[in-house]
C-alpha cells in the first residue's frame, strides 16, 4: 500500500488525473453543444419546408371555400326575404278581393264620397300663404328673387 500512497500523490500521477478530469469535462462540453446542434437535421429542415409549401398551396382554396360559403349565405338570407315579400303581396291581393278593403281604400285615397253624403277637403292655410308668396315672386324680374333668397339665407345664418 505503500507504494500505491506513494503513487498516489506523485506529481505525474496528480498530472494523469488532471488531465482525465479536463477531458471528461471537454466531453461533457462537446456533448452538449452536439446536443443543441442536432435539433435541426436535414430531415426536420425538409419537413418545415414541406409543412410551409402545403399551406400556401391550401391558403388560397380555403379562402375561396369561406367567401363562397358567406355568398352562400347571403343568397339564401335574400331567398328568405324575396320569399317573405311574396306573401305580403299575396296577403295585400287576398285583401284587396274584399269589396270593403277596396272602398275603404277609395274613399281614403281618391277622396270618393257615398251618394248623399257631402266631403270636405281641409286645406292646411301655412301652404296657402306660401302659394301666395311665391305667386308674388313671380311677377317680380329674377335677379330680384335671387337678392331676396340670399337676403333670407343671410339672415337665417345669423340666428
Amino acid at each position: 500500500m505503500a507504494v500505491k500512497d506513494r503513487d498516489r500523490f506523485s506529481t505525474a500521477t496528480r498530472i494523469k488525473l488532471l488531465g482525465e478530469q479536463t477531458a471528461a469535462r471537454v466531453y461533457r462540453s462537446q456533448t452538449k453543444r452536439q446536443a443543441r446542434r442536432s435539433r435541426l437535421t436535414g430531415r426536420a429542415a425538409l419537413l418545415a419546408l414541406v409543412l410551409c409549401t402545403l399551406i400556401v398551396a391550401l391558403a388560397y382554396p380555403m379562402r375561396q371555400y369561406v367567401s363562397q360559403r358567406a355568398e352562400m349565405a347571403d343568397v339564401q338570407r335574400e331567398r328568405e326575404q324575396a320569399r317573405e315579400r311574396v306573401e305580403e303581396l299575396r296577403d295585400l291581393k287576398a285583401r284587396w278581393q274584399d269589396d270593403a278593403y277596396a272602398e275603404q281604400q277609395i274613399r281614403l285615397r281618391l277622396h270618393y264620397v257615398m251618394p248623399g253624403e257631402t266631403g270636405f277637403i281641409v286645406i292646411d292655410p301655412d301652404a296657402a300663404e306660401q302659394s301666395r308668396a311665391d305667386q308674388g315672386a313671380a311677377d317680380r324680374p329674377w335677379y330680384s328673387n335671387v337678392w331676396d333668397a340670399v337676403d333670407k339665407a343671410d339672415a337665417a345664418g345669423d340666428r
